[in-house]
């Protein structure tokens, strides 16, 4: 039997190796494609040239090797993937400006991100930043916040705690003892289980990676939580893993804040989940320099290079597929026309709802093995944005380059529910909960793109239904009440965010608000959701993750970006390294491990 047994074992491990360490096709990562820098272009014209390059029939390059569908990191991420190795990729964008989350708009004088607002793992030998710097040639910059880098706000003016939140792994543990004299155990406890259950995360990446059959093994015999800490801590809510560290509820809280990147409250949230992101800013945050549109800038020229496009105003209205159910291209509406455009592979960047449900025929969708996978997730909460923009600079309204977590007290759980569950005129009136920080300050080259000016972005949560009846309107001419409504969101938010920021209160020339259904139009967020499908507890089932794949039951057709890993732009790059991994045929997250080691160690060299 125990000879049984270690055959067994050996094979497994055998197969394991083979499919974590398989290199059989190129590699994109087979060397550093830094190069000197360049200027920064600041002219909107010239980076419209490359941003904002619209769909022709005549413009659709010949002998295509792929297409993907949308242009968010996760698209645009897996294109320069497969341009990299000589690939010819289309990249389809139904927005006007290629980036998805990435882009930036202009209003009035004033530039606004959308979903770009701070970034971690980038010291330079991070395989993360290894990652991006490839995948914009190292011509992407980055503007390190200050530190302390958040600020976690409890309580009404009259009885306000704010808490720090510092990078380094040391004085982020240090201060956090300093707020909370007595809580010594509590806090090393929960960043020593944080560390733990994030560096299991790995074994995600591999259910994704094996083969099904082997995958479904792993899960079914229970293996897949027994070698991963990510797994066994998946199923535990944040709220009772806190709660159990501490009695003391401001700093469960602080615990807990971040929470937001993300989009579920902490009762509902995978403390695995939760771990990821209180590891990624230990070492800093960061943010573009130039802003967020650099993002795309760059990495558009480095598809283009091999003879791909990014082509905007091209919204695909369905993915075509042959008698045997095969993907070999898609349709993209222009006008009342349909163009249908041809590849042997298909990607989508479009999210697994879009995907499966409107971009499928109806024979497709009704699959079982499709139906099993949305069975499995549910759409994520709405998200509402507020842009506001000064007179004034940065240093005259005491903008700084950091963020602002506020909440109306430390309940988290209870204000959050409460919110989200009332009626729209009473929660438009109680914004539990916001997200508030100044674009302008955290971008070194502002003073000189927009002088005498400055940004405030705030997010924060909406419920999709209390927008819906509205979403068939015109963008820029919905009905009154909706207007009524939204002026309500502000004003309650504005309060709370001149609390802070006392110096903006009279210097405000510009404000408007983005709703669950602004997202639905212009990022095509089914439900008006700002970080894909629902990232609860029950996303980080390891069924689901041994289910949800960059495969896809549609031959040739292949998903990237969020839906398949993670939210944010960490968790849609790493979607589309997966998803890559799986084109290609070899492990391009080993792959850009390895390089960061090369170059690190030749930098270690050019010192000595």
């Amino acid at each position: 039997m125990w000879i049984a047994i270690i055959v067994i074992s050996l094979a497994l491990v055998a197969i394991l190796c083979k499919y974590v360490l398989g290199t059989s096709g190129p590699n994109p990562f087979a060397m550093d494609t830094r190069e000197p820098l360049k200027p920064m272009v600041f002219d909107r014209k010239l980076k419209n040239k490359v941003l904002k390059q619209g769909f022709l029939a005549s413009k659709v390059p010949q002998d295509l090797d792929a297409i993907v569908v949308g242009s968010g990191i996760g698209g645009l991420a897996i294109a320069v993937l497969l341009a990299k190795v000589g690939k010819k990729v289309l990249v389809l964008e139904q927005h006007d400006r290629a980036g998805g989350c990435c882009h930036t708009f202009t209003e009035e004088g004033f530039e606004f991100d959308i979903g770009i607002h701070y970034i971690g793992e980038l010291l330079d030998h991070k395989p993360f930043r290894c990652v991006v710097d490839q995948l914009t040639n190292g011509q992407l910059q980055w503007d390190p916040l200050e530190n302390p880098f958040d600020k976690v706000v409890l309580g009404p003016p009259e009885n306000r705690r704010i808490y720090p939140i510092y990078s380094g792994k040391k004085r982020y543990i240090d201060e956090l003892k300093k707020c909370f004299p007595g809580e010594e155990k509590a806090i090393d406890e929960y960043v020593r289980l944080s560390k733990k259950v994030a560096n299991g995360v790995w074994f995600m990446v591999l259910l994704k990676l094996l083969p099904t059959p082997l995958a479904k093994f792993l899960v079914h015999t229970g293996l897949a939580s027994r070698l991963s800490s990510f797994f066994r801590y998946a199923s535990r809510s944040l709220t009772d893993v806190v709660s159990e560290l501490t009695q003391n509820k401001d700093l469960r809280a602080v615990m807990s804040y971040i929470f937001g990147t993300y989009g579920k409250m902490p009762k509902d949230a995978s403390f695995s989940m939760h771990s990821l992101l209180l590891c990624h800013y230990l070492n800093g945050a960061w943010y573009p320099k130039g802003g967020a549109s650099e993002i795309a800038y760059h990495m558009i020229p480095i598809i283009e290079k091999e003879g791909g496009a990014v082509l905007v105003r091209a919204p695909v209205n369905r993915i075509l597929l042959n008698d045997a159910k095969e993907a070999i291209g898609v349709s993209v509406l222009k006008g009342q026309e349909e163009v249908h455009v041809h590849a042997p592979i298909v990607i989508s960047d479009a999210g697994i709802f879009n995907t499966y449900e409107r971009l499928l025929p109806k024979d497709a969708q009704t699959m079982p093995a499709i139906q099993k996978q949305l069975s499995m997730v549910q759409h994520g909460d709405g998200g509402l944005s507020i842009f506001i923009g000064l007179d004034g600079t940065n240093e005259e309204l005491g903008l700084k380059a950091d963020n602002y977590f506020i909440f109306t007290e430390n309940n988290l759980d209870e204000l959050l529910e409460g919110y989200m569950k009332g009626n729209r005129e009473e929660s438009s009136k109680k914004v539990p909960m916001i997200f508030v920080a100044s674009p302008s300050a955290k971008d070194s080259t502002w003073p000189e793109r927009i002088p005498g000016k400055s940004t405030v972005t705030v997010v924060s949560f909406a419920n999709y239904a209390w927008f819906e009846e509205w979403k068939d309107d015109k963008v820029k001419n919905r009905s009154i009440d909706y207007k009524e409504l939204k002026e309500a969101f502000i004003n309650n938010i504005l309060e709370a965010v001149t609390e802070i920021y006392p110096k903006i209160k009279d210097r405000i020339v510009y404000v408007d608000a983005g709703t669950p259904i602004t997202n639905q139009h212009y990022i095509a967020a089914p439900k008006g959701e700002i970080y894909g499908a629902d990232h609860g507890i029950a996303r980080f089932n390891v069924e689901l993750n041994a289910t949800i794949r960059p495969q896809t039951p549609i031959k040739n057709l292949f998903l990237t970006g969020q839906d398949v890993m993670l939210c944010g732009f960490a968790g849609a790059l790493t979607g589309a390294l997966t998803c890559g991994s799986v084109i290609l045929n070899r492990n391009l997250h080993l792959d850009a491990i390895g390089l960061a080691k090369r170059v690190k160690n030749g930098n270690n060299k050019k010192k000595e």
